[in-house]
């Protein structure tokens, strides 16, 4: 059972909607005590950092989550706004991320006139090193992405797309994954990463 934890910041319907058509068996986590019986988590999210933390404190699972993933080792996967929450803190705000990553979430900056904030469409991923999230990776693969800030490349980096400059674009250390793009959006390239998010994590 995978639990997809809803901070009220992103469309849950379209994650959901997608592990339903894999046959993935899922549910949608808004209480602390619903995480009692899920295997994996995924955390999705769009918009404001703080605003997103702010919800996870109001729904009391901010340090259940960060129990469950650190002591019981419960693999959780973040998608955009909710793979930047893993990291320690963002430049959008003051509040404090999961701290998974000892990494700070940048906004990008424009270096030519012509560079458009945020970053949105359809890009290519570049595999940096192995990961069983990305078996069967192929570097004509294409994921969607929607965002304005950005992971820097560090030692947990995976894949690295560029968009004004390369960034991480999907970071792994253990039981804890993150991709900024959203595979729920990315046709037959997303459901083989959720596929392999079911089955290997």
């Amino acid at each position: 059972m995978i639990g997809i934890i809803d901070l009220n910041c992103c469309n849950i319907a379209s994650v959901q909607n997608m592990l339903n058509y894999l046959n993935i068996d899922n549910k949608v986590v808004i209480k602390r005590e619903e995480l009692k019986n899920v295997k994996k988590l995924i955390l999705p999210g769009l918009g404001s950092f703080d605003y997103a933390i702010e919800n996870f404190h109001a729904l009391n699972m901010f340090n259940e989550v960060k129990h469950k993933v650190l002591n019981e080792k419960i693999p959780i996967l973040g998608i955009c706004l909710g793979m930047q929450l893993l990291a320690k803190k963002s430049e959008e705000g003051n509040l404090e991320g999961l701290g998974f990553f000892n990494v700070r979430v940048k906004k990008f900056i424009k270096k030519k006139e012509n560079d458009l904030i945020p970053h949105m469409g359809w890009n290519t991923c570049h595999l940096k090193k192995k990961s069983q999230l990305f078996e069967d990776f192929s570097e004509e693969s294409k994921y969607y992405f929607v965002h304005s800030y950005y992971i820097p490349l560090n030692e947990n980096t995976v894949t690295s797309t560029n968009y004004i400059e390369e960034f991480s674009s999907s970071i792994s250390s253990n039981n804890i994954h993150g991709v900024q793009f959203h595979p729920e959006k990315s046709h037959k390239y997303g459901m083989r990463l959720l596929e392999n998010f079911s089955k290997y994590a």
